[in-house]
């Protein structure tokens, strides 16, 4: 069968979807993304109880459409491809390791068919359960190799339970550590990029008397997302996973959660000798930065904002993204189509790195 290809536009590759099975998990987050807000679908039975799987926003409705509203807006605004990966937290929402490998296997079986439905305009990024290295890589073997899939997407941390391996005493897996060498090495064999992507706070901490249960008003994209993920990031680059496993290719979105603003300070402290001396990673932020980690626009279409992050760590580690259906194609498009780089750059930006970084069949 041939598909049609559309012609050449921006590739957008931190782009949500959400598997018919999501419905259950995606109610314990709705609140966050909308506070207060109760909406019930017109064919939705009137006695239907809140977070039940008929009982969702309009924010749901578009996370489940692929072919549809979601195709329409990408012809209309010119973007040529999309990467389509599960909403957060996926996965790592789900403290149960059995549970949580099952969500990773449902999402990954279903993104596949969608895919498969129009390859020429859409490609995956797999989800894995990180409660241990063995389980990940195995989800990912079988998702890059039999799935077709172009990458993996972690939504931060995992959640677990205190006391059980890799975990720490919050019940919070994270993946810088000696448990995690066999995933990365993985990663590398495979060749893959592996995006991490920010979530909303585990249930306990959002009690009342917590950092974040007590200031909910700064939850989310704004200021919680970056806070938390550019903690692991930061963790990742400086604990020698880089050293070890020396192709690992890393992305993160939002232009890189804060922290090319952030580089300079960064560096100069920890290349202090007193630091140096005692690191466990051989290079600095910046080094990791230039080798290892890759960022996108995804959420974030700030001209200046891109063209510092272009300086900083080059622009052939700089790509597009919409962060769609969270922000609109629309407006990612408006603003991308009035950016002021040189053609050239801009190229690199809005595709070349795309289809180079995650080696999309594409027209270069």
């Amino acid at each position: 069968m041939t598909f049609q290809k559309a012609p050449k536009g921006t590739i957008a590759i931190e782009e949500a979807v959400l598997d018919p099975a999501g419905l259950s998990w995606i109610s314990a987050s709705a609140p966050l993304f909308n506070p207060g807000h109760r909406q019930t679908p017109p064919d939705s039975p009137s006695g239907s109880p809140p977070g039940s799987p008929t009982r969702h926003s309009h924010l749901t409705s578009l996370l489940q459409d692929v072919h549809t509203t979601r195709l329409h807006q990408m012809d209309t605004h010119g973007v040529e491809y999309m990467l389509l990966s599960l909403t957060s937290p996926g996965p790592q929402g789900e403290s149960d390791p059995a549970k949580a490998a099952i969500i990773a296997r449902e999402a990954n079986n279903w993104l596949s068919e969608q895919v498969n439905l129009n390859p020429a305009r859409f490609g995956g990024l797999a989800s894995v359960s990180m409660h241990n290295s063995a389980v990940a890589s195995a989800e990912a073997v079988r998702a890059v190799k039999e799935l077709g899939f172009f990458g993996l997407i972690i939504n931060d941390y995992q959640d677990s339970s205190p006391g059980v391996p890799n975990a720490d005493k919050e019940g919070k897996i994270y993946y810088d550590g000696e448990g995690f060498h066999e995933f990365w090495k993985t990663v590398e064999e495979l060749d893959v990029p592996v995006y991490l992507h920010p979530r909303y706070p585990a249930a306990q901490d959002l009690e009342p008397g917590t950092k974040w249960g007590d200031r909910k008003q700064i939850l989310g994209a704004a200021v919680q997302f970056h806070l938390d993920l550019s903690t692991h990031v930061y963790a990742l680059c400086s604990s020698g996973v880089f050293d070890l496993f020396p192709r690992v290719k890393v992305v993160i979105g939002h232009l890189g959660e804060g922290i090319p603003f952030n580089l300079w300070r960064a560096d100069h402290w920890y290349n202090k000798p007193v630091k140096k001396a005692t690191r466990p990673s051989k290079e600095d932020y910046t080094y990791y930065f230039t080798h290892n980690i890759s960022i996108t626009t995804s959420g974030n279409f700030n001209e200046p904002g891109l063209k510092f992050c272009i300086d900083q760590i080059g622009v052939e580690r700089c790509l597009f993204s919409i962060d769609y259906p969270y922000d609109t194609i629309a407006e990612a498009q408006y603003w991308w189509h009035g950016v002021d780089l040189p053609a050239d750059q801009k190229e690199l930006v809005a595709r070349g790195n795309a289809i180079r970084l995650f080696k999309l069949p594409l027209d270069p």
